[in-house]
């Protein structure tokens, strides 16, 4: 599954069936880009607020020389049990770019998670554009375009993210990709034009699992990471 295949569609049969092959699901509220690659004690205050990017400074420094494993890899060993795959691969992404932080990685992944599913509910194109893969935005464009045309309206509001944790990662050459599995808790519901409840419930709260996958060139000074695939977790 590539960069431009991911971040599927959501909840909820109509446009939630749709919005479930590109997106997952979706949530409500949005907030500004989060920075979630630099590490605390460095990162500058850049607020990656243009173009409403999750933005990773790619600050590298000559860090890591001469410091004993236990310590160059600690924050990746909290988010993958040492000598498993997934930690080794996540290792490989931190020794090519020494700024690389998974724990705060996984907090921009959630910030971008309720953007997104925020987004997608709304119709807002400028915000997914800037959040989206070319290939993952024509598909939620093509949903809200179906939405819009049947004059229907999605009603979401996002109540919060139970759980999410880092659930594989690959480097392809360049390119990093990290799936992350979001746990979360929203209502939803898709309404026609006279105010029908076509699909969903707006009193009830529903959990929704997801497994989306971000990617971004590591080695560029292009800090930005891109939902390139999206799946549910129907578990």
């Amino acid at each position: 599954m590539s960069f431009g295949t991911i971040f599927f569609i959501v909840l909820a049969a109509i446009v939630l069936f749709q919005l479930r092959n590109v997106l997952g699901r979706r949530t409500g509220s949005e907030r500004p880009p989060f920075d979630p690659y630099t590490r605390t004690e460095a990162r500058r205050e850049e607020t990656a607020s243009n173009g409403n990017v999750v933005t990773l400074p790619n600050r590298r420094s000559e860090e890591g020389e001469g410091v004993p494993t236990r310590i160059l890899y600690e924050k990746i060993d909290k988010v993958a049990t040492p000598g498993s795959p997934l930690n080794a691969e996540l290792r490989k992404m931190r020794d090519v770019d020494p700024e690389f932080d998974p724990v705060e990685f996984l907090e921009g992944a959630k910030i971008a998670y309720e953007m997104i599913v925020n987004g997608f509910a709304d119709g807002d194109r400028r915000v997914l554009k800037g959040l989206l893969s070319a290939d993952v935005y024509a598909d939620f464009e093509k949903a809200i375009t179906e939405r819009e045309t049947a004059g229907h309206k999605m009603n979401s509001s996002f109540v919060g993210i139970g759980d999410a944790k880092i659930v594989a990662a690959e480097m392809k050459e360049r390119d990093a990709h990290i799936t992350v599995r979001f746990v979360s808790q929203l209502i939803s519901a898709t309404v026609g034009a006279n105010g029908e409840v076509i699909d969903g419930d707006p009193e009830s709260v529903v959990e929704v699992r997801d497994v989306w996958t971000f990617a971004r060139d590591i080695r560029s000074r292009d800090p930005n990471w891109k939902l390139v695939g999206t799946e549910s977790d129907e578990v």
